[in-house]
């Protein structure tokens, strides 16, 4: 069994990490580059940098801090956030990027993750969709309704940093990115988002069943135990968060020797 990923993630706005609740409402927790060398030094097996506000703003990734951080580490690192093309693609990755995360772009435009995947490897496509719950009473022809412990719902895509809401179900945009060639998926549940209350487990579990493809789990972490939760119960190979370590509530080697020893299979350092 392939070893679960801990994955700490750079909320950046102006050239700082930022922390939200449910995307809005966000505070400075520090530099990107100072952050990102802590966490390879207590063991983070990832790392992903997200210009939140890149998209909405309708102007490229700040590939000025994207270096600068990239400079200071050496594990995988997934940047996202304005990339609405290949050249796009490639100027980050000249930066130093491992992958790229596409969100709004490819929903507007989803041959780009097509376009992408035939040049830079499927490996190296993260497809970020931020998805809500709607709720619902009785299932409905064109939506993948779910059975969850609050009742029935299925899960809309938002875009432009979880302002807009598209109409699109989630699950069948995470089948359709596979299709096109998407290496990962990167679902972030914007009702868990900062809450600190635990991951939408639901959410994960439906998408890794329908793609079969890894799950970086985002939204909700607030102690070890959610991260167990989501990478046993919730289905997910890569567990993303931020308050949790930005704050120092627990270093990235606590939560990964509390996995070992619960039997998750997870890289040690």
């Amino acid at each position: 069994m392939l070893a679960k990923r801990i994955v700490p993630c750079l909320d950046v706005k102006d050239g700082k990490v930022v922390k939200g609740v449910q995307f809005v409402n966000l505070k400075i927790e520090g530099d990107p580059a100072e952050l990102a060398a802590a966490y390879e030094e207590q063991g983070a097996d990832e790392l992903v940098f997200l210009d939140i506000t890149a998209s909405h703003e309708k102007r490229d990734t700040t590939l000025e801090v994207v270096k600068k951080t990239a400079d200071m580490v050496s594990i995988p690192f997934t940047v996202g956030g304005g990339i609405r093309s290949v050249t796009d693609i490639q100027n980050v990755l000249s930066s130093g990027a491992d992958k790229v995360s596409v969100n709004t772009a490819a929903v507007r435009a989803p041959n780009l993750v097509k376009e992408s995947a035939e040049v830079f490897g499927s490996q190296c496509i993260v497809v970020a969709i931020d998805a809500k719950r709607v709720y619902v009473d009785s299932d409905l022809p064109d939506k993948t309704v779910v059975e969850t412990s609050k009742g029935k719902c299925w899960w809309e895509v938002y875009v432009e940093g979880g302002r807009l809401p598209t109409g699109i179900d989630a699950m069948v945009w995470a089948k359709t990115v596979k299709e096109l060639g998407a290496g990962e998926l990167l679902p972030t549940s914007m009702d868990c988002d900062g809450t600190q209350d635990g991951y939408d487990i639901e959410l994960t579990r439906t998408m890794s069943k329908l793609t079969n493809l890894p799950i970086i789990a985002s939204g909700g972490a607030g102690n070890i135990e959610h991260i167990y939760e989501v990478l046993t119960a919730g289905d997910a190979d890569a567990a993303l968060a931020a308050s949790i370590f930005h704050r120092g509530q627990y270093s990235v080697g606590e939560v990964k020797r509390y996995l070992a020893n619960r039997g998750v299979p997870i890289r040690l350092v």
